[in-house]
């Protein structure tokens, strides 16, 4: 009797198939979404998001979009939404110094341009952001669904069988995690990870200042980690702040002189008083690298595939760079009556992202590891790379198309194009 009734509820149960199934509506899956329904309309797209409904408005927090994928917003029809929130990188200068330091010299600068007329980066309220690739999806017929994490997979003749959390079994020719650097669906599809802990917390927080900044940004490389400060939008910037994780955890649980005087004390009075605005949290900092971004029917994107030191400000635009790859992996692969799901279509993708995404895995851990000390020995050798780099325009250029995304081939919607 037990059984019938178990077997009645599950005859119950909803269930669809999909042609793509994308679990996790941050940035990642939404633009992962719009990219592949705005390029295929014919593929039915189903976004899974285990976070409740309206979650995503409480962010307080901006994100650094690379010129690239400044491009690839504009092109999937999202940028003109909230173009006029963006603030434009015009400068950056970097410095080399301990906290106690009564001057900081800059020892590198760099101008905020990756072509003509064009900037390297722009700061984003992630609210706008995530909002406006909402409405995007939405508008373009993607079907979305929040509060439904997925919670097992079983592989099957064609189609991944996706249980969720609301008790409803749908079935994906493709399934893609964008489910953050724990990801769940990594574990359940059985892939493993690379992974090293820094010790360190990035303090993500942001301030308003008397005077303006004039659209520069800062990187302060301190004993401690660095110190980002990033222009938003009016007289305030966005900090992340990298200390050991008890010092972080210290900050974080202090009162507001202390945790001020603290800021003030790094930040310097440049720009006159400051206010910290909303809530200060800290993120544990580590190195993550998915030893496989694909297996049968399941693809890897953004912090799924690899999560790094926020030292390059290169996280999401590497999520971005994925979401490129994959959309036009698989809307190629449907537009040949190609099955994409199989691994020999996912390969593709994972040829694509795989060294990009091991190198600046490599160069942010090494980075952090030179600058974030205080042994004299090292110190004299970062300030003398950072002065022959400043005197080298060619090396200068390519840093600022590294950090544009700019450099080297890539995905159609990287460089302004459709699919």
């Amino acid at each position: 009797m037990v059984e019938e009734r178990a077997g009645a509820m599950m005859a119950a149960l909803p269930r669809g198939r999909f042609d793509v199934v994308i679990a996790g509506a941050g940035y990642v899956g939404l633009t992962a979404a719009v990219a592949i329904k705005d390029a295929a309309p014919e593929l039915s797209v189903l976004l899974v998001d285990a976070a409740p409904e309206g979650v995503w408005r409480k962010d307080a927090r901006a994100s650094a979009l690379a010129a690239a994928a400044v491009r690839m917003l504009k092109t999937l029809g999202v940028w003109d939404a909230i173009g006029a929130e963006a603030q434009p990188i015009n400068e950056m200068i970097v410095t080399d110094s301990r906290t106690s330091d009564p001057v900081r010299p800059v020892f590198l600068t760099f101008g905020g341009e990756a072509r003509q007329g064009e900037p390297f980066a722009h700061m984003m309220p992630n609210v706008a952001l995530n909002g406006a690739l909402r409405e995007r999806a939405q508008a373009l017929g993607v079907e979305m669904r929040a509060g439904a994490a997925v919670t097992a997979l079983t592989e099957g003749p064609g189609a991944m069988s996706v249980s969720l959390a609301d008790g409803s079994l749908i079935e994906a020719r493709l399934l893609v995690a964008c489910d953050g650097v724990k990801s769940k669906i990594r574990d359940m599809a059985g892939i493993r990870t690379v992974h090293t802990d820094y010790g360190q917390s990035g303090i993500v927080v942001t301030v308003a200042h008397e005077r303006p900044h004039g659209g520069r940004a800062e990187e302060h490389f301190l004993p401690g980690g660095p110190f980002a400060i990033l222009p938003l939008k009016g007289n305030r910037s966005s900090l992340v702040w990298t200390e050991p994780t008890r010092e972080a955890e210290r900050l974080v649980a202090s009162d507001e002189m202390v945790f001020e005087m603290e800021l003030e004390q790094r930040f310097g009075l440049k720009l006159g008083p400051l206010t910290v605005e909303g809530e200060r949290r800290a993120f544990p900092l580590g190195l993550t690298l998915a030893r496989d971004f694909v297996k049968p029917r399941v693809a890897l994107a953004g912090d799924a595939a690899h999560g790094i030191h926020p030292i390059a400000g290169q996280g999401l635009n590497l999520g971005f760079k994925d979401v490129a790859a994959l959309a036009e992996t698989v809307v190629e692969a449907a537009r040949l009556g190609l099955d994409i799901g199989t691994l020999d279509t996912l390969r593709r993708y994972e040829r694509w992202r795989r060294f990009d995404t091991v190198q600046m895995g490599v160069t942010t851990d090494v980075l952090n590891r030179l600058f974030s000390n205080d042994s004299l020995a090292l110190r004299q050798l970062r300030t003398f790379g950072l002065s022959v780099v400043d005197r080298l325009p060619f090396a200068k250029r390519w840093f600022i198309e590294e950090a544009a995304g700019l450099s080297g081939p890539a995905p159609r919607l990287l460089a302004g194009e459709r699919i």
